[in-house]
Formats: structure tokens, C-alpha cells, sequence
């Protein structure tokens, strides 16, 4: 059972930035495409980013394309640029222990584990 922590999250201004890193129990997690999602007060939990085991693709939200960045290395991160209020919610690094398309992994359904979140919260 792979366990995966978050941290990074805090009160930013709009137009800052953050970081969010999400470390994994296992070093089989290399292995594993990850990606982060995040969810509102009040609102469903959505995709924000994802990365292959290589780390060679990506994808993103259309919301946070050109503002956020996912990489890794031996922990997964999400840089997090020019942030609004209406990224306030609290983030999740998520891990797909089997291999899927990039289609699915913007689902939540593509993935097995899932980290307890990191609140993010912007003010304007």
C-alpha cells in the first residue's frame, strides 16, 4: 500500500506562487504515473495535473494550463505560478499503480492511491 503526503499548501496573494510536493511511502512509486487534483468548497474534486512514470508527458486542466507545472523526481511536485482565488481548494497527489492513457489519468478513477490534501488558499 503506497501512502502518499502532501505538503506545500498556505495563504498566498493573488499573482503569487506556490509549490506542493507529494512524497511517496515506496520507492516502486517512480514506477507509477502521478497527477493532482484538487477540490472547492462545495464542489465536485477536478483534475489539475498529470505525469507519466518517465515523466515525459503531461497534462493539464485547460484552468491552470500555463500557469502550473507538474514534475518529479523521487517526489512528485506542482509549481504553481500566478495563482487566482479560484484556485483555493485543497490539492491532492494522487498515484496510478497500473498503466493507463492519458485520458483516463485526467479522471480520478485513474488512479489507486490517494494523499490526505494540502489546503491552498488564495486572497485577493
Amino acid at each position: 500500500q503506497v501512502q502518499l503526503v502532501e505538503s506545500g499548501g498556505g495563504l498566498v496573494q493573488a499573482g503569487g506562487s506556490l509549490r506542493l510536493s507529494c512524497a511517496a511511502s515506496e520507492r516502486t512509486f517512480s514506477r507509477y504515473a502521478m497527477g493532482w487534483f484538487r477540490q472547492a468548497p462545495g464542489k465536485e474534486r477536478e483534475f489539475v495535473a498529470t505525469i507519466t512514470w518517465s515523466g515525459g508527458f503531461t497534462r493539464y486542466a485547460d484552468s491552470v494550463k500555463g500557469r502550473f507545472t507538474i514534475s518529479r523526481d523521487f517526489t512528485v511536485y506542482l509549481q504553481m505560478n500566478t495563482l487566482k482565488p479560484e484556485d483555493t481548494a485543497v490539492y491532492y497527489c494522487a498515484a496510478a499503480r497500473h498503466i493507463r492513457s492519458m485520458a483516463v489519468l485526467t479522471t480520478g478513477g485513474g488512479y489507486d492511491y490517494w494523499g490526505q490534501g494540502t489546503q491552498v488558499t488564495v486572497s485577493s
